[in-house]
């Protein structure tokens, strides 16, 4: 595929701030390292992260400083048009996804984008591009949390904040690592989503009774849980683990999950390491698999979809840049 351009349309700030800061740019198509891809972008992910990236705090917490005006965008998917010198692993034509949470260089809010090729998996069988870059951010830190709880066949799981972007792709991840699962998800809305996602047993975690829910569902107690976020509702689903098991919450879950003396904590991070994708791919390839995309945006409305990231919604927000 022929590049027609050396510049391209990008969502980015000019300094840190609100919402208002996000505006089109017209800037240069960005160029290609040796180890890297330049990937048109198809949809790119708006994460519950990208405010803090937005207001600065993501660089006061990594002592990285973007360099202004600043593309954002975590994660997206798209189609591979230029291939570094070193790339063997994809040509020119193929369909990717990619989460590069560390670079402050190449947004996926962007016609292009450049992404190392470590940082890029090839699109899952029988996955839009559309779901596809909805998805990165949140699924690589679903299943490093599930990897982390050392998930076995047969485990109790609670997944708490299981309608929202990460929690509801750790439902359907953690049911093919063989767990019987306990979601806990948010509204009337969040509880039909995650009941046709396959949970064993659905809770709402506004005003449901968690405790009985998990009594009834693991009399032992529950084996491990994943916390996608915090609160009194969070720390009623601790209670219900057993004494040894596991917990673990991504780095960032506000407030912080109470823990217990007598169970095992992790916090993390979702992180792409070397077989992640791999692992991720394949359990995505077992079955038919759900990408909840609430509300996707055109490119020149990342504004407005970074103030819907705060109001009730299913799964994942997107924008939308390929122009159809």
């Amino acid at each position: 595929m022929a590049m027609h351009t050396d510049t391209m349309k990008a969502a980015a700030i000019d300094r840190f701030g609100g919402p208002d800061e996000l505006s089109i740019h017209t800037l240069s198509v960005p160029p290609v390292g040796p180890d890297e891809v330049l990937v048109q972008v198809d949809t790119a992910g708006v994460g519950k992260w990208d405010p803090w990236v937005r207001e600065g705090e993501f660089a006061q917490m990594t002592g990285k400083k973007p360099e202004f005006p600043y593309v954002m965008g975590a994660d997206g998917a798209g189609t591979v048009i230029r291939v570094g010198k070193n790339v063997k692993k994809f040509r020119e034509g193929d369909k990717v996804y990619g989460y590069n949470a560390l670079s402050s260089r190449s947004g996926f809010y962007a016609q292009y984008a450049a992404v190392a090729v470590d940082d890029l998996a090839p699109l899952p069988r029988g996955m839009s591009l559309e779901a596809a870059g909805a998805m990165p951010a949140d699924a690589v830190t679903a299943l490093c949390g599930l990897e982390r709880l050392e998930i076995q066949p047969g485990d109790h799981v609670l997944i708490f904040g299981a309608s929202g972007g990460i929690g509801h792709l750790a439902v359907q991840l953690a049911k093919r690592m063989g767990a019987r699962v306990l979601a806990v998800a948010s509204g009337a809305d969040g509880v039909t989503l995650v009941r046709q996602l396959g949970a064993d047993a659905v809770i709402d975690g506004h005003g449901g009774d968690i405790a009985k829910a998990a009594r009834e569902f693991a009399p032992d107690g529950i084996d491990a849980a994943l916390l996608t976020a915090g609160g009194a509702a969070a720390d009623t689903s601790l209670a219900s683990l057993r004494k040894g098991g596991r917990m673990a919450y991504p780095h960032g879950v506000e407030p912080e999950p109470k823990a217990r003396d007598d169970i095992e904590v992790s916090a993390y991070d979702g992180r792409v390491t070397a077989g992640l994708y791999e692992r991720l791919n394949r359990l995505i390839e077992a079955g038919a698999f759900t990408v909840k995309v609430a509300s996707t945006y055109p490119l020149d409305q990342a504004g407005a979809a970074h103030r819907a990231l705060g109001q009730h919604h299913l799964g994942k927000l997107a924008l939308k840049v390929a122009e159809s």
